[in-house]
């Protein structure tokens, strides 16, 4: 069998991205949390709270840990499996990653410390502001993460070089304004706090169901699900608006999440449920809702949203403009200087350059785009389509534990109104059993995100076949499998630390409760 060096290589950067994602949300809903218990034990002096906040802290201790292990390993990938892509972009994709690791990085890893080893050694006000400025850390992370992954998927504020073969930065304000990662970020984080309030919703479920740790449970489920509603419903919103940026964006993934094959009058309808079938190119069983997708998509009534066959007949005219804008590419390069490049190769650079990617999915099928027969054009176009049955099925059940955790996160927080958390056993029980699921939702959203801008590795820019390194198969797929027994080992331990931190529970805090005493006690005095 064959080795194929680019399928491979998305295969070891999904393993690890996906495995990497697995630490991410719960750093970040976490770090928050653990700021919002401190909070109230500074203002309340209550020590419950700060025993809260060490035991959970426990927990997020030993998922910031593994997280930042493994989302080193994905940065160094970038030079070892996609040398193109780091040659082609890296004057663009480089500097959001550098300033996360300059602005905020360093700050999360060095508050991180006084957070577990300053409780004795600052006050109050200093170890809660070391609290803060790890969830600030954290958060400021993920920002400048998802501007370079942002720009990935809209890549604004940057123009090609044809003397250097590279995307070079034009607008850096544009870049970190970015309208798509500015959605991604608010919905990724909100995303990664609804992964911690069902941690922590779980977790005490699970003490309050065995009587353990009654108090502290109590409190941290009215923290979580209080956290949790408010985070989970922003969630919705906030995906509403990546939809929206989608229809402007990135057509084809709208159209390939919707299975919609062909465009239909406005306003579409939401198809609920179906069965894409992409060789027959028909969605079978489909149960479709009217007008719903039209106002997700386009917040109208009569703004089309163009359907997968007339997306494909689009990128064929533009992949026929792209091989002219890459005749002129190599004209310009073949000249002895710029006054030799002849002006008509520079106008059509000037008038087809945003198209020059889509003649880089000919490299598929032929060395020389200039050389691609119809057939060619045509197959290259139909690449344009990722996996419709995966994006349809991963979209739809993301957003279907969306709405449950809506649902869980609204009766507890009601319950805790009520004071009611442990008058119905079998509600606790589902708490547990829901732990993994934002997880889940969170690993699907990252396939819709990241294989539905397939076949770009940059959205109209550069082909992701284009942009591996020149390895062989077999070295690619040696270190995918020492990756995953890696990881594999990593996973069972951190797993155990986990639950052997959950079963020994939260140890008893030695700093002595606070006393109010009555000011005319004190003046009696």
């Amino acid at each position: 069998m064959e080795l194929d060096i680019v399928a491979l290589s998305r295969l070891q950067f999904a393993v690890t991205a996906l495995y990497h994602f697995l630490f991410v949300p719960l750093t970040l809903g976490l770090s928050v949390l653990l700021a919002i218990m401190e909070t109230v034990y500074v203002m309340t002096g209550r020590t419950i709270w700060r025993q809260m906040t060490k035991f959970w802290g426990t927990l997020f201790g030993i998922n910031f840990v593994l997280g930042v292990a493994t989302g080193l390993v994905m940065e160094f990938q970038f030079g070892m499996n996609w040398s193109y892509y780091s040659h082609y972009v890296g004057d663009i994709f480089g500097a959001p990653l550098a300033i996360e690791g300059l602005m905020a990085f360093f700050l999360e890893a060095t508050f991180v410390g006084l957070f577990f080893f300053g409780w004795d050694r600052l006050s109050k006000v200093g170890h809660l502001m070391a609290t803060w400025a790890v969830a600030i850390g954290s958060n400021l992370s993920a920002l400048w993460i998802l501007i370079a992954n942002g720009w990935m998927q809209n890549p604004v504020g940057s123009a090609f070089n044809p003397q250097t073969m590279r995307m070079e930065v034009t607008d850096f304000f544009e870049v970190v304004f970015n309208p798509v990662a500015q959605a991604k970020f608010v919905h990724t984080v909100s995303a990664g706090y609804v992964t911690a309030s069902i941690f922590v919703l779980g977790v005490s479920a699970w003490y309050l169901y065995n009587r353990r740790y009654v108090d502290l449970a109590k409190r941290s489920m009215t923290v979580a699900a209080s956290f949790g509603l408010a985070s989970a419903l922003s969630v919705v919103v906030l995906g509403d608006e990546s939809g929206y940026l989608s229809t402007e964006h990135q057509k084809m993934k709208l159209a390939a999440i919707e299975a919609m094959w062909k465009t239909e009058p406005a306003p579409a309808a939401f198809t609920l449920f179906g069965f894409p079938d992409q060789e027959s190119r028909e969605t079978h069983f489909a149960v479709h809702i009217p007008w719903v997708m039209g106002l997700i998509g386009t917040r109208s009534l009569t703004t089309q949203i163009p359907g997968i066959e007339d997306l494909v007949e689009h990128a064929k005219v533009r992949i026929r403009q792209g091989i002219s804008a890459y005749d002129a590419v190599q004209q310009i390069r073949a000249a002895s200087d710029q006054s030799a490049v002849p002006q008509a190769a520079r106008d059509a650079l000037e008038k087809n350059g945003r198209d020059l990617g889509y003649a880089l999915l000919l490299k598929r099928y032929v060395d020389d785009p200039r050389k691609a027969t119809d057939a060619q054009i045509d197959q290259a176009a139909w690449d344009t389509v990722p996996s419709v049955p995966s994006l349809f099925w991963s979209f739809r059940i993301m957003v279907g534990l969306g709405f449950f955790f809506i649902l869980l996160t609204g009766t507890f927080f009601y319950l805790s109104a009520r004071r009611r958390l442990d008058h119905y056993p079998w509600l606790l029980r589902l708490a547990v059993f829901a732990i993994p699921l934002p997880w889940i939702a969170a690993e699907l959203g990252w396939v819709v995100a990241e294989f539905g801008r397939q076949p770009w590795i940059i959205e109209g820019i550069l082909p992701t076949a284009a942009a591996v390194s020149s390895l062989g198969a077999m070295t690619v797929l040696l270190t995918l499998l020492g990756f995953i027994v890696i990881y594999t080992v990593l996973f069972i331990i951190e797993m155990g630390l986990m639950l052997r931190a959950i079963q020994s529970g939260p140890k008893p805090d030695d700093e002595p409760e606070a006393i109010l005493v009555p000011p005319s006690l004190i003046a009696a005095e």
